[in-house]
């Protein structure tokens, strides 16, 4: 795959886009990870050897350099970790940039870096590109929805507390661009691979005791209960992953739903990420009477931290261990500098009846924030062999 040098109308210099080594590729991502708007976990160098199936491409791109060769991390703007599926039967790739690609949305010109990156994966014989824009688009604050719940009723029926505007810009630049919003433009976002509503702490310039007094009543009463029962938390390791896995099945047929992931999916997961970066994920555990009722995965990149997977016992849930692994990572998200503690996904229900409606409600009760991301966006390469074959991809999702 080699490099390309293409010169936008609006700039006046020639942008260089091409193959990056691991090491320039995260150089740029640590100079970039300081802050709340830092690079995704699904775009670090390492995700990609958890994804089995996949084959992977690390691109960079920014001004093109005086010298030959490649810029160094220094000279880059922008990065992008891309997975590429074979079509069976074909020479031809589906190409998925989960969360990605990290570039400067804000740039009106984003056809100076989108227009080359394209270009250079339709010469690598991809036919279709999935990519996840990092700007949010609309958020809802925890008391407006708790307040409007009602039966029928779903989070876009609540008009948000904040529409971002650099949101709606890039959607505008996209849609206008060809690109698809995959699941259409509700917030469910049913056509994601990632989530699309997700659940936000927000944590700068707050205290402990702000954190604290953020929670509700509910929830305060729930933390107290499960110290006053001796509940233990503590944070694991990779001997501890075949209890969190245990313990994941029994919640998945509890709540009746299924991830599809396997115990050595978690143990590639935690060898790769915490080989990249010590620390990167962690295993926390709630004990209680020398069992373990409860274990939960957090993240981190840079300031940016993530709830990523809970799992629980059936039994013994009155002491609240979950509750526990919450108010413990949420601290420790606090106390690393994060501006913001990811909880991850959230459905878009609103009925107190519906099932999965009780996962909202549990993190409505840490008195954060709905948000709306951009969701996924796909665009066919040109050609009809490329748009036949996307056609083909789309019939083959829309079965499974």
């Amino acid at each position: 795959m080699s490099a390309l040098l293409v010169t936008a109308a609006a700039r006046s210099r020639e942008t260089w886009l091409g193959p990056v080594t691991a090491e320039t590729y995260r150089a740029f991502l640590a100079s970039r990870a300081a802050g709340p708007s830092g690079p995704s976990f699904l775009q670090c160098p390492s995700w990609a050897a958890v994804k089995e199936g996949w084959q992977s491409r690390l691109i960079g791109w920014g001004p093109a350099p005086q010298g030959s060769g490649p810029p160094g991390a220094e000279g880059l703007t922008g990065v992008a970790l891309v997975l590429l599926r074979q079509f069976p039967g074909t020479r031809k790739y589906f190409a998925y940039l989960p969360e990605g690609p990290y570039a400067d949305w804000a740039d009106p010109d984003i056809d100076g870096w989108l227009t080359p990156l394209l270009k250079h994966l339709r010469e690598a014989c991809v036919f279709a590109v999935r990519i996840g824009p990092a700007p949010a688009y609309r958020r809802w604050n925890a008391p407006r929805l708790k307040q409007l719940t009602g039966r029928g009723r779903r989070v876009d029926d609540v008009l948000a507390c904040e529409v971002d505007p650099l949101g709606t810009a890039v959607s505008e630049r996209l849609r206008s661009r060809g690109w698809r919003r995959c699941g259409g433009d509700g917030p469910a976002g049913d056509g994601d691979a990632q989530p699309r509503l997700v659940f936000q702490v927000p944590l700068a310039g707050r205290t402990a005791d702000d954190l604290w007094n953020g929670l509700n009543q509910e929830w305060r009463r729930n933390v107290r209960r499960a110290r006053k029962c001796g509940v233990e938390v503590t944070v694991g390791g990779a001997a501890d992953l075949p209890e969190f896995y245990r313990l994941l099945r029994i919640t998945e047929q509890r709540d009746g739903f299924r991830l599809g992931r396997s115990l050595a999916y978690y143990e590639r997961q935690y060898e790769v990420l915490n080989a990249e970066e010590p620390g990167r994920m962690k295993l926390y555990l709630a004990r209680h009477g020398g069992e373990t009722l409860a274990a939960h995965t957090m993240l981190t990149v840079g300031r940016r931290v993530w709830y990523q997977t809970g799992a629980s016992a059936d039994h013994r849930r009155e002491v609240r261990p979950s509750n526990a692994l919450q108010w413990r990572m949420l601290r420790e998200a606090h106390e690393l500098g994060a501006a913001v503690y990811d909880m991850r996904g959230v459905p878009s229900t609103l009925d107190p009846d519906d099932r999965e409606h009780g996962l909202l409600r549990w993190k409505l009760g840490t008195g954060g924030q709905v948000v709306e991301t951009l969701g996924e966006w796909e665009t066919p390469m040109a050609g009809t062999t490329n748009h036949a074959l996307y056609r083909a991809f789309q019939a083959y999702l829309a079965r499974r």
